[in-house]
């Protein structure tokens, strides 16, 4: 019987109806920001004419790799229909612990691998932390989440020596200095980790029961299925991928920073939106707000070629999320006549 009450469950936050204007809706809503991006990309090419070169598509490809991995992780906690802020605290207090664990010119310390993992560990803690605070204590995600923000980057303060920790680990520091292809280990951990996430979110029961949670959560609840452990899972993926974030922006840095994640919280949420992953949870996933991640960065560095300052660039930005998310959304508010 819980079985097939979670079926529905799944079932009803997935399938849209049938019909020839359902499946346009749908196109709008999965394929319309990878149409974005195409467009985006020819229209730089025409304008620059050398946008679409290897060596541009290299820095695109470099520059999105952590948004995607941050955006991979922010993905399974939005299709419940929650929120992470925390990814710049834990982002700043993996960072230190990683640059403090291994090889430094601050202190003795030479944890070589096991650094990287406890530094990776702490963010899975905070992700744990939020998921516990939100499913136990039944605390608002958003209001969690913006706590363990703050105390991220408040145990990253104090964990700043008297200078700027500089990462001698090669370990480390091989990440972001071995290229395959002309691109960098960073880039291709980010692949593996959206493919890895993506088969994780499509093809395990835990995938579907995140899928069902964002869509009808009331209704799971009333099957007795474990609801809350679903959510805490799906926190602890985000905060594990933003520790992984923090410990390769570190490796691209060569150093320790409190402040590593700063500005990569809202972008992040973007994407997400962008691509198509809703707010109210149940539907998008996270190869489509890789594509948002994608899109934002293929936009910041056309519009900086063609010479727009850093203002332009945000109302340009800005109206781009507007327009996409207002086209690939609208039947969903028509259909609902609710908007939150």
């Amino acid at each position: 019987m819980k079985l097939i009450s979670a079926t529905v469950a799944v079932r009803s936050a997935r399938e849209p109806d049938g019909g020839v204007a359902q499946h346009l809706r749908r196109w709008l809503q999965s394929l319309g920001p990878l149409a974005v991006l195409i467009v985006l990309l020819l229209v730089f090419e025409i304008a620059r004419h050398n946008f679409l070169t290897g060596g541009n598509l290299a820095a695109i490809a470099e520059s999105a790799a952590v948004p995607v991995i941050l955006t991979t992780g922010l993905s399974f906690v939005i299709l419940l229909g929650a929120i992470d802020l925390s990814m710049e605290g834990v982002m700043a207090a993996s960072s230190m612990t990683l640059s403090l664990l291994c090889a430094n010119d601050v202190n003795g310390n030479h944890w070589g691998v096991w650094g990287i993992a406890a530094a990776i560990g702490v963010g899975l803690a905070f992700g744990l932390v939020n998921g516990v605070l939100n499913t136990i204590l039944r605390m608002p995600s958003l209001i969690v989440t913006l706590g363990t923000w703050f105390i991220g980057l408040g145990i990253a303060s104090i964990l700043f020596p008297a200078q700027v920790p500089t990462v001698r680990d090669p370990w480390v520091l091989g990440i972001a200095a071995y290229h395959i292809a002309g691109l960098s280990l960073i880039v291709f951990v980010a692949l593996l980790l959206l493919l890895l996430f993506h088969l994780l979110l499509h093809y395990t029961h835990l995938g579907r029961m995140i899928f069902a949670v964002g869509g009808a959560e009331a209704t799971l609840v009333m099957t007795g299925l474990p609801v809350p452990l679903f959510k805490i899972a799906a926190f602890v993926i985000s905060g594990l991928l933003a520790g992984i974030a923090g410990v390769l922006l570190s490796a691209r840095l060569g150093d320790g920073n409190a402040n590593i994640g700063d500005g990569l919280l809202f972008p992040a949420v973007s994407a997400c939106v962008l691509g198509g992953t809703l707010l109210s949870g149940g539907r998008g996933g996270v190869l489509q707000s890789a594509i948002g991640a994608v899109v934002l960065e293929v936009l910041n560095n056309g519009l900086i070629q063609i010479g727009a300052g850093p203002y332009v660039r945000n109302i340009i930005s800005g109206a781009v999320i507007l327009l996409v998310v207002a086209a690939s959304g609208l039947h969903l508010r028509r259909k609902l006549r609710v908007v939150k």
